[in-house]
């Protein structure tokens, strides 16, 4: 029974509106209808569309929280910075160059991003996947997004980006869980960036950016090299490489905040390869380990 619902609900999306983009506003069903007329036409199957539709409403929440986003970065950089490049997420970092300093070399030969600036974007991002990666329904956020008038056209895209991931296997449908405006995985990658920089690079078949160590690092240097990276280059303001890192984030605090959590891990490796006793803060570790 439930299954010849979902049958009936998918035939009356697919073709109960007229040809054409889907239009904004308006009834969320009918909009609905043109969004899954789009994706099949993509090569979104039935099976795909049919969960991913059911039931489906908008999400207040998400329209409300994205009105307020044009204040997030009123904070100069030393502000922002301060409450983002701190002594905890710099030893977690470092700790985890060394666990995957063969996988982080091997990504950096091949696409030329500093293995301290992979770091800082995976920390800065979700914690190294141990922070806020997202709690809510792709699918549903980005279909709120994409029927609001405002970006429509934008989060249209993203939507049938969405369903592509599942089409391809990439994710599940219930693993398909992100943030307020759709990012999802470990370096919060839109869909649409999902679909074109993902790299399988565990061989396993999938991009899986929200599981999987090796493809969110090296999608995150495809990424950055696809733009315009260049390797060996420096990454400061006024660089080329600077100019390169807009592709994932278009503020320039943002970015001056990712180059000084890069900045702040070369500098710990050089204290540590030199033998100096100071931790992240700068205290004296050997004097405070002596009774």
């Amino acid at each position: 029974m439930l299954l010849r619902s979902l049958g009936i609900l998918f035939c009356t999306l697919l073709f109960a509106a007229h040809a054409g983009a889907a239009t904004c506003g308006g009834d969320f069903n009918a909009f609905l209808s043109a969004m899954a007329r789009e994706a099949a036409a993509a090569g979104v199957s039935r099976s795909v569309l049919e969960s991913a539709f059911a039931g489906l409403t908008l999400d207040g929440a998400v329209l409300a929280f994205d009105r307020r986003q044009r204040g997030t970065f009123r904070k100069s950089f030393e502000e922002y910075a301060a409450t983002r490049v701190i002594p905890a997420r710099i030893k977690r970092a470092k700790q985890l160059m060394q666990r995957h300093a063969a996988l982080l070399a091997r990504i950096e030969r091949q696409f030329g991003v500093p293995a301290r600036l992979l770091m800082a974007i995976w920390t800065l991002e979700s914690d190294n996947g141990t922070g806020d990666m997202g709690k809510l329904p792709v699918i549903r956020t980005l279909s709120t997004l994409a029927h609001d008038c405002r970006r429509s056209e934008l989060f249209q895209g993203e939507l049938l980006a969405a369903l592509q991931i599942v089409q391809r296997g990439d994710l599940q449908l219930r693993d398909l869980i992100g943030a307020y405006a759709g990012e999802i995985g470990q370096t919060q990658f839109l869909p649409s960036s999902y679909i074109k920089y993902g790299v399988d690079y565990d061989g396993d078949g999938h991009v899986d950016l929200r599981h999987s160590v090796p493809d969110v690092l090296a999608s995150t240097a495809n990424l950055l090299k696809t733009n315009g990276w260049r390797a060996g280059a420096p990454f400061g303001e006024g660089t080329a490489n600077f100019d390169a890192m807009s592709e994932w984030n278009r503020s320039v605090v943002y970015r001056k905040t990712m180059v000084l959590f890069a900045e702040r891990l070369a500098e710990q490796h050089v204290r540590d390869r030199k033998g100096d006793n100071r931790d992240e803060t700068g205290r004296d570790r050997m004097k405070e380990s002596c009774p």
